[in-house]
């Protein structure tokens, strides 16, 4: 299905994030996203309080996406949701919105994966990005992913290598818990691990075979590690916290590119894209611009706003689908787990 003038409404509404898109065809006119800063007094997301403060941000954030991309409703083609994977309360906050005003405005409805957005938010149309060609290897590391994916095309991709236990995001968070430091803890160690040394303190990686991750084993190292030196020094945290960070954040950093490093020499492809929420870590990103003149590679590091929750990224999916009419009945379920 082909139109010069396709203009796509997402919602994004997965986790604690409310947040909505309006496209014209492969380019973002607005992307509006609603944070909930009342989980940062209980050290994470509480599912039911995610889901009241959707369904309280859902209609202004949407009027807001509206509004600031000059569209009106009534010049929608079509709505793109969120069906999965997340919190399921707050899943269907988000699809439940999108069958009603799918069904007033008689425009089709599109389902989209999340962990797939976080992918082809490489393809939205944005001056000075390039697009990675297929096939390419992308990174998706988030709070709840850890994956190496084989995308063949749009909708042909295949994970080669996942997390067996913990995501990455959680060992970047659970590691600033056991460092005394506020939720969300992962953007702390970034800035902190700026001034630190990374090879201050060593902390062993795991040895898992193949393309598969684990981050378990870690976040116990550094647990026992902080308990023994602080029994020997009360202010061991607070003395070395720059250099704690910077080693824990070059561990992890280590970790990955180790997996890309054998993903790459197995596969023969050397075009890498990463995304999701941990790929805003300023260490990760520069790390993988390095490798460009380090190992031959082609890298692709979306912008800011595209790697943490947000509504453009599931809107240029809803544009390939489309392009090639892959559409929903208000049938269609939320999944808290989706297959990919």
């Amino acid at each position: 299905m082909q139109n010069s003038e396709v203009f796509i409404l997402a919602i994004e509404s997965s986790c604690d994030d409310t947040a909505a898109a309006v496209l014209h065809n492969d380019k973002v006119l607005s992307n509006v996203v609603a944070n909930q800063l009342i989980h940062n007094q209980y050290g994470g997301v509480v599912p039911e309080l995610a889901s009241r403060a959707h369904q309280q941000n859902i209609v202004p954030v949407i009027d807001a996406a509206l509004r600031k991309a000059n569209v009106q409703k009534e010049q929608l083609t079509a709505i793109a949701f969120t069906q999965g994977p997340g919190l399921m309360g707050s899943l269907l906050v988000g699809s439940s919105f999108s069958k009603s005003l799918s069904l007033a405005l008689n425009i089709p409805l599109i389902a989209v994966n999340h962990m797939h957005a976080h992918i082809l938010a490489h393809f939205i149309d944005e001056e000075g990005y390039d697009k990675p060609e297929f096939p390419f290897l992308a990174l998706t590391i988030s709070g709840g992913h850890t994956q190496i994916v084989k995308v063949n095309s749009f909708f042909d991709m295949e994970i080669i290598g996942e997390t067996t236990d913990d995501a990455v995001g959680e060992a970047f968070d659970k590691s600033a818990k056991i460092l005394g430091l506020p939720y969300p803890g992962g953007p702390l160690i970034d800035k902190y691990a700026k001034e630190g040394n990374p090879k201050a303190f060593t902390f062993t990686k795991p040895k898992v075979p193949g393309l598969d991750f684990s981050f378990s084993g870690l976040k116990t190292a550094i647990l026992y590690f902080i308990q023994k030196n602080k029994l020997a020094n009360p202010n061991f945290v607070d003395e070395n916290l720059n250099d704690i960070c910077a080693s824990i954040q070059h561990t992890i950093i280590e970790i990955l590119m180790d997996k890309l490093k054998l993903a790459v020499k197995e596969t023969r492809i050397k075009q890498i894209a990463i995304g999701g929420g941990v790929s805003a870590n300023s260490g990760i990103r520069t790390t993988l611009k390095e490798s460009e003149a380090k190992y031959g590679w082609k890298t692709f590091i979306p912008k800011f706003e595209y790697t943490t929750d947000n509504a453009a990224m599931i809107g240029i999916v809803g544009y390939q689908k489309y392009l090639s009419s892959r559409f929903e009945t208000s049938a269609v379920v939320s999944k808290a787990r989706i297959q990919f």
